[in-house]
C-alpha cells in the first residue's frame, strides 16, 4: 500500500526560553504556525516476514540529506513499527523542498509526514504516538495535530491548538544560504529574568489574540518576539545581515524563527508579499512568499509518485 503526503514547514511566531531542566533541556513557551512551503513523502508498504526500509531523497534541497537509516524519516518508519510489533518492508521517498538547518521543522515535519502515512496504511490513531514522536524530535509532535496554530510548552512538546480567523496575513522568508545548529545555539543561551519573560509571555497573549480574531498584519508585528536572536545573530552577520533588509523592506518588522538561519515578516496582502519577494531575492539567498498552511486537504495526500520528484 502506498500513501503519498505533504509535510509543512513551520514559523515560531513567538519563542520565549522560560527556564532550564537538570537533564539540560530548555522550557519554552512559543506559537507554532505551519506554511505552505514544505516537502512530500511517500510511503510504500509490503508484507515482509523481516523489516527492511529504504530511502530515495530527490528534490532541489536535497543536496547533503542522508539516504539511510540515520535519516530521521527511516527512524520515524522503524519507531512506527516497534511501536505496534509489526514487520513490513519500506520504501520511502523524500522530495524536498525545504532548507535544513533552516528552523523551520522540516525534518521534524518530514518524520511526522511518515508517521501519519503509516497510521493511515495501518488503520492506528496518530495520537498514540505523540510520545513516540517526541522521542524522535521535540518539534515531531507539533506536525501530527492537524492545526495550523499550537502553543508549545515544556521542551515544546506540550501542545495546544489555537483557533484562526479565516483571514490570515501572508508571510515573507528569506533563507540566507547558511545552516544554524540548534545544539550550539542553545550551548550559549542563558534564561532571561523573571520579570522579562512575564513582559514577553504577555506579548504572546495578544498575540493568540490577534491569530484568532484575524487583525491585520501591521498589528502582528510589534507582538512577534524570539529570544534565541541573541544567541544568534551576533555570531552569523549573515543572518544578522538578511534579518536587517528584511526589516528595512517591511516597516521594520520581522523575526527570525526557531533557532534559525530563517528569517520572516507577515504581510498584509498577496500582492504585497510577492513585490516584496521580486524586491528582495538575490542569488545568495532563498526567497519564500507563503501563506499559513490551513490543514491537509485532498491535494495533501494520495498517490502522487508519478507528479513528485
Amino acid at each position: 500500500m502506498r500513501r503519498t503526503r505533504f509535510c509543512p514547514a513551520k514559523v515560531n511566531l513567538f519563542l520565549e526560553v522560560t527556564g532550564k531542566r537538570p537533564n539540560g533541556y530548555h522550557e519554552l513557551s512559543t506559537l507554532f504556525a505551519k506554511i505552505d512551503l514544505g516537502d512530500w513523502v511517500t510511503v510504500d508498504v509490503t508484507p515482509a516476514k523481516k523489516t527492511s526500509i529504504s530511502l530515495q531523497v530527490t528534490g532541489p534541497r536535497r543536496a547533503g540529506i542522508p539516504a539511510n537509516a540515520h535519516n530521521l524519516v527511516c527512524k520515524a518508519a522503524q519507531a512506527f513499527l516497534d511501536y505496534y510489533c509489526l514487520q513490513a518492508h519500506i520504501q520511502l521517498k523524500l522530495d524536498k523542498h525545504v532548507p535544513t538547518g533552516a528552523g523551520l521543522g522540516g525534518g521534524s515535519s518530514d518524520a511526522a509526514g511518515v508517521l501519519l502515512c503509516l497510521c493511515d496504511i495501518f488503520a492506528k490513531d496518530p495520537f498514540e504516538l505523540l510520545e513516540t514522536a517526541a522521542q524522535l524530535g521535540a518539534d515531531v509532535p507539533l506536525f501530527l495535530y492537524p492545526q495550523t496554530f499550537l502553543k508549545g510548552e515544556g521542551i515544546g512538546e506540550k501542545l495546544t491548538p489555537l483557533p484562526a480567523a479565516d483571514s490570515l496575513p501572508y508571510l515573507l522568508l528569506i533563507y540566507p544560504c547558511t545552516a544554524v545548529s540548534t545544539k550550539q545555539v542553545f550551548a550559549r543561551m542563558h534564561v532571561a529574568s523573571s520579570a522579562d519573560i512575564l513582559t514577553n509571555t504577555t506579548k504572546l497573549d495578544k498575540l493568540m489574540d490577534a491569530v484568532r480574531k484575524g487583525l491585520p498584519a501591521k498589528e502582528w508585528g510589534p507582538l512577534l518576539f524570539n529570544r534565541l536572536e541573541e544567541f544568534v545573530l551576533p555570531f552569523e552577520p549573515c543572518i544578522l545581515e538578511t534579518l536587517r533588509l528584511l526589516q528595512q523592506a517591511n516597516e521594520g518588522t520581522g523575526i527570525m524563527s526557531g533557532s534559525g538561519s530563517t528569517v520572516f515578516t507577515l504581510v498584509g496582502t498577496k500582492q504585497h508579499v510577492q513585490e516584496l519577494a521580486a524586491k528582495l531575492q538575490h542569488a545568495k539567498r532563498l526567497v519564500f512568499p507563503v501563506s499559513f498552511y490551513r490543514g491537509p486537504t485532498d491535494a495533501d495526500y494520495g498517490d502522487k509518485s508519478s507528479s513528485h520528484g
